[in-house]
């Protein structure tokens, strides 16, 4: 019989077991969507996006942005209290594995890296990383060293130490402003990117992440906490 010092010992490997099963799931099925999709929109070499490409460079970025979301969700769905927070959590965790499994799978397609050579969100050319919204060329545009809502390593360190109800505000403030940055990147994808199923994604994503954003900023109010300023 378990003891009672062990069942949240128990209960916590329940939950880490579920969410590795969780993740490799939506890694696979990600991949392979991303895979399928090369009989839908790649017909010969001059189908490929190039590689600095705003197809490319959302793959490429996008993935980067999406991972500190995962890793953010997982810290959440184990440690925090509210089972709403779980739920919310967990949805985000797969659904955005899901999509790196896309992204990175059309990049093996496109025989691109999975990550960008230097710098993040080069292949924008408007005022959502700070430029005017004329189209520059290659040597005038620039890369940033980081992408806007990002969480800090010490911000990170802080979550994966908090118990109790601050790992549910902490968290909810972190993916909120999370979400707020990465929206310039899928609107712009959305606007610009030539290929239909990573547009429709962009779209998707943008969608989703409204909605999960409303709904995170609902909590907060709940709990009387603010969002955090934007980054």
């Amino acid at each position: 019989m378990t003891s009672v010092e062990e069942r949240p010992r128990a209960v916590r490997s329940q939950k880490t077991a579920l969410l590795i099963l969780g993740i490799v799931a939506a890694i696979a099925v990600g991949f392979a969507l991303g895979f399928l999709a090369r009989t839908t929109f790649l017909g010969g070499d001059d189908s490929v996006p190039a590689a600095d490409s705003v197809d490319v460079g959302f793959a490429q970025d996008m993935s980067v942005h999406h991972n500190q979301a995962i890793d953010m969700s997982a810290i959440a769905l184990t440690n925090a209290e509210d089972q709403r927070v779980r739920t919310l959590a967990f949805d985000m965790l797969t659904s955005q594995q899901n999509q790196v499994g896309q992204m990175q799978g059309w990049l093996a397609v496109w025989d691109r890296s999975p990550v960008g050579p230097d710098g993040y969100m080069g292949w924008m050319s408007g005022d959502e990383h700070g430029h005017s919204m004329t189209p520059m060329t290659p040597a005038e545009s620039s890369s940033l060293a980081a992408m806007p809502g990002m969480a800090t390593n010490k911000e990170l360190a802080a979550l994966r130490k908090a118990t109790g109800p601050a790992v549910d505000v902490m968290f909810l403030q972190l993916m909120l402003r999370h979400h707020q940055g990465g929206l310039a990147m899928m609107e712009y994808a959305a606007d610009h990117a030539e290929t239909p199923a990573l547009v429709r994604l962009a779209q998707s994503m943008i969608s989703t992440q409204e909605g999960e954003a409303t709904l995170m900023k609902q909590m907060l109010a709940e709990r009387g906490s603010e969002p955090l300023p934007f980054n």
